[in-house]
Order: structure tokens, then sequence, then C-alpha cells
């Protein structure tokens, strides 16, 4: 039986990543590692203090699942013995790795997908100054960029943005950071500087008026949607979702929201937390039948761990067997 240890990285940021809630200059990463025959896993996740998660805490119910793994418990079993979450999914992610290099098959393969390709990843902007942000959308010289808004003088930060780089689409993530007051004008922006799509413009627990109101931009889930459970009720609030493993618990139950979003009409993103080459990997499988993808984190690091997603522009290529899957 696998056995599982747990230990916690850090990775400094190229600057300061800031979103409506606060900043951070590095990435805190907890990373499960699986071993067995002298083969070996690993999943990594980012808690996330906005759904009540430490580092301390999610290494610590990893490590009180050490045993169980020992034991048997499996990644079947994992998704009822675990909350959906962080933890949850660092060490369902590793179980699919150790799976794929047991077996010699990519998870791909396994899950009887095609063969992930490259795909055009979006690349964040933190929340900043209209003149600020605009000599940064002008130097990243990106075609898609996310642009992190939830503050006084959005209106202006997107103006400065669309005349900086006219040409690029842009899509807008309010972190929660907009209210029902405001609301309306900030959608009519975003829809007058030519922005695709917004997350969470609204706080997960006060989202009831984007029902009530017409989006003449797509809204899309983020905080308001973690796996399965609720999907159905949002469909009247948002157009899209978007998916992230952290939220999801992992690849197993991302892979089963997706399904369930399509099927119920949403648009699919898929996101990240701000972490490494190493939890983009199983996301990037997720993200072959998306409309929008996010997975820049490792873009966004002084440094990423080695071997890493290769990125080309605005292309993140599929990861190598030697770091996932």
């Amino acid at each position: 039986m696998p056995q599982l240890s747990v230990r916690v990285e850090r990775f400094p940021i190229a600057g300061t990543f800031t979103i409506a809630r606060g900043s951070k200059t590095e990435a805190v990463v907890v990373v499960a590692r699986l071993e067995a025959d002298g083969r070996a896993g690993e999943g990594e996740c980012v808690p996330y203090a906005r759904y009540g998660e430490t580092v301390e805490g999610t290494v610590k119910t990893l490590e009180d699942l050490a045993k169980a793994v020992s034991d048997g418990l499996d990644r079947t079993a994992l998704q009822g013995a675990v909350p959906a979450g962080a933890a949850r999914n660092a060490l369902d992610c590793a179980f699919w790795d150790l799976e794929a290099k047991t077996h010699g098959t990519p998870v791909a393969s396994r899950l009887g997908l095609v063969p992930p390709a490259p795909l055009v990843t979006a690349y964040t902007l933190s929340l900043d100054s209209p003149e600020a942000m605009a000599r940064a959308a002008r130097a990243a010289g990106r075609p898609l960029l996310k642009l992190k808004l939830g503050a006084e003088g959005d209106e202006e930060r997107l103006a400065a943005i669309r005349a900086a780089v006219p040409q690029a689409r842009l899509i807008v993530d309010a972190n929660e950071g907009w209210s029902p007051d405001t609301l309306e004008a900030r959608m009519a922006a975003c829809a007058r500087f030519g922005v695709e799509l917004i997350e969470q413009p609204l706080p997960a627990d006060n989202d009831a008026m984007l029902a009530q109101v017409k989006r003449p931009v797509t809204i899309c889930a983020d905080e308001s949607v973690h796996d399965r459970h609720g999907l159905a009720a949002l469909r009247d609030r948002y157009d899209a979702i978007n998916i992230k493993l952290d939220k999801a618990g992992g690849l197993t139950e991302a892979l089963a929201l997706a399904q369930e979003g399509e099927a119920l009409g949403f648009k699919l993103m898929v996101g990240c937390m701000l972490a490494t080459s190493l939890a983009m990997a199983p996301a990037l499988l997720l993200a072959q039948k998306a409309q929008v993808v996010d997975l820049d984190g490792p873009l966004l690091l002084a440094r990423d761990r080695q071997p890493g997603i290769r990125y080309d522009g605005a292309l993140a290529y599929p990861p190598t067997p030697d770091l996932w899957g």
C-alpha cells in the first residue's frame, strides 16, 4: 500500500500579487506525496483563507490520513472521507499521478481522453492604479488578459487598459469586490470596453441580484461554486462556472463538476490558485474542454519548480510525465 508524506514549499512571487482582498509576496503550497513499489505520485494544493483553510490545518488533515492510506484508502474512498477543498485536491492528484506511473499510462489515457493539446491561458494583472495596470498590460504583450478589479476606480482602470491594449481580449475578476449598488454600472462599463467575462462580481452570500438584472457580459461563478453541490441553484445567476481543483477537491470531482456544468448549460472556465506547475498539470487536462483557461500561476512566480509546465508566450503545454501524470 502507498505511504503518504506531506511537505510545505514556498515560492516567491515576481513582485507583489494584489487582489481586492489584499496582497501577497509568496505562494505557499502543500504537497502530498504517495510512494509505493519504488514509484511516487505527487499533488499540490493551496490552502485558501477565504474558505477557512490554513497551511497548518491542511497539513494536519493530510497527515491524519496517512494511516488510512497505508491501510488501503484509495482515490474512490477519498471522495467521501474528506470534504472538497485543498487537502483532498493534493491527495486526489497524487493518487492519479501514482496510478499513471504504476501502470505506465498517462492520466489522460486512463480517463479515455485524447492526448491534451497546448492551450492559450489568460495572464493576470494585479489590482493597481489605472496607469500602473495599463503599463503592465502593454508590457505583458498577451492576447488574453485577466484584470483583477473590485475597488473604486474600476471604470478608470478599464479605460486605461483598453487604450493601452486595444486588440487584447479582456476578462475581469472582481473577487466579490462589487456591491449591488455598483453592479449594473460596472457591468455596463465592462461591456463598453469589450470585456468578455466577469468573475464573481458580488459576494457569494449576496449574489441573488444577478438573477434580477440584465447581464450584458458573461458572468462566471467562482467563490459561489466549489463542487457539484448546489450547482443547479446557480443557473439563473451565472452563465459560466470557474472550476478550480483546490475548490472542487481534486481532479476526480472537477471532471464530474465539468460534466454536470455542461449538462446544465454553463460555459466552463478552468482557473487556478497562485501555485506552481505541479498544480497546473492536472488542471490542464480538465481545461481541454473549457471556453476560458486561466492557468498562469507559474508565470507570476519569480521561479517555478523544475521540471515545470512549458509556457511559450500565451500557450501552456501539457505536462511531461516527470512532472505529473
